[in-house]
């Protein structure tokens, strides 16, 4: 299982709106006779890849999955059925699927005499692919929180310098962050005081994800980086504001807009609806303030630097109080890791419908 579960995170960051899936096919002895893995929307799901790569080797066979084989006809056939016709004996699988659509799998093999083991490893699957299952539970996008910052909470000097906080490690780290995620997300004010690309850099392989801009005025310039060539943007503006004129491939959205503030709700929503499972929040500190105040972070990422600015340098987060402790949002520290001299804290809110103490 831990295998499929090395096979299924291969793919992250391009298999939207799909699922993470590995798959691996036993030998009665227990020898390896194929792999497979779901490399994105209208590529053959990660059971279908191992039969194929098995022919006959796999009548008989056990096959390792970190996902209940699905049940339904989307654009390949129902994996269970293609277990059954391959002459599969066992099917050995992590994670129930959440959705009701590809719900059953497992039923069905039972019921053709298949003998099904269900939720090995069940904890580790569910982590591998957070943001997928949590997508599809909440029917909204799994939303990262990603920031660089200093010791003491800062993320520029007053005089708005913050080049660099954070060493080159840290850095890299977090555009393999940002390639993990289906869109990236910053608001007018990250986009006129630092237009930003949102593109990879460092060598960092994958799909460059979506990008999108919050201008509730429509103010973006045309000269803007993110309206360059290198990967498609959403430019998200108030019902009442004028349309920008964006290049080719770009794209506006418009959303209601309450109290001055456009509707995150719905923003969320929009996306999902657009295949997107995945959002890395970047900036700013009001933005970032606005997801924590209506409890839409899903996960923080903290690039932390042995620096101090104090009281005068521009927080992390901005615009969010709480007025008393027990108002605060909590997370959970799981991950601490050091990148050169900086420190990375990943924290979470657990996962709904998770199993497990995580």
């Amino acid at each position: 299982m831990r295998r499929a579960l090395e096979l299924a995170v291969t793919a992250l960051g391009r298999t939207s709106p799909n699922p993470l899936v590995g798959c691996v096919l036993l030998d009665p002895e227990g020898a390896t006779v194929a792999e497979g893995f779901h490399r994105g929307a209208g590529h053959p799901h990660a059971e279908a890849e191992a039969l194929t790569a098995a022919g006959d080797r796999a009548r008989g066979a056990t096959a390792v999955v970190t996902l209940e084989p699905c049940a339904h006809q989307g654009r390949t056939g129902p994996c269970a059925d293609a277990l059954l016709s391959a002459g599969v004996a066992r099917v050995v699988y992590a994670v129930p699927d959440p959705t009701p659509r590809a719900a059953g799998g497992a039923r069905r093999l039972r019921d053709a005499g298949v003998e099904v083991v269900a939720e090995v490893l069940r904890e580790e699957a569910e982590r591998a692919n957070e943001l997928w299952l949590t997508s599809v539970r909440t029917g909204r996008p799994y939303v990262t929180w990603k920031f660089g910052g200093t010791l003491d909470g800062r993320s520029a000097a007053p005089d708005g310098s913050s080049r660099w906080i954070t060493g080159p490690a840290a850095r890299e780290d977090a555009h393999r962050l940002r390639a993990s995620h289906d869109a990236v997300l910053v608001g007018s004010g990250t986009l006129r005081e630092d237009d930003p690309h949102l593109g990879l850099r460092h060598g960092v392989p994958g799909r460059p994800p979506l990008r999108v801009v919050l201008d509730r005025t429509g103010g973006i310039r045309p000269d803007a980086r993110v309206l360059d060539d290198a990967a498609p943007t959403l430019v998200v503006v108030g019902r009442v504001a004028p349309a920008p004129e964006l290049p080719g491939g770009h794209e506006v959205l418009t959303l209601p807009e309450t109290d001055g503030r456009l509707d995150l709700g719905e923003l969320l929503s929009e996306l999902y609806g657009r295949g997107t499972r995945s959002v890395l929040l970047e900036g700013g500190a009001r933005l970032a303030a606005e997801f924590a105040a209506r409890g839409l972070l899903d996960r923080v990422v903290a690039y932390v630097a042995p620096v101090l600015l104090g009281s005068t340098g521009r927080a992390v987060l901005d615009g969010f109080g709480a007025g008393t402790l027990s108002e605060a949002v909590r997370l959970r520290l799981d991950e601490v890791d050091r990148l050169g001299d900086d420190v990375r804290l990943v924290l979470r809110r657990p996962l709904p419908g998770a199993q497990g103490t995580r």
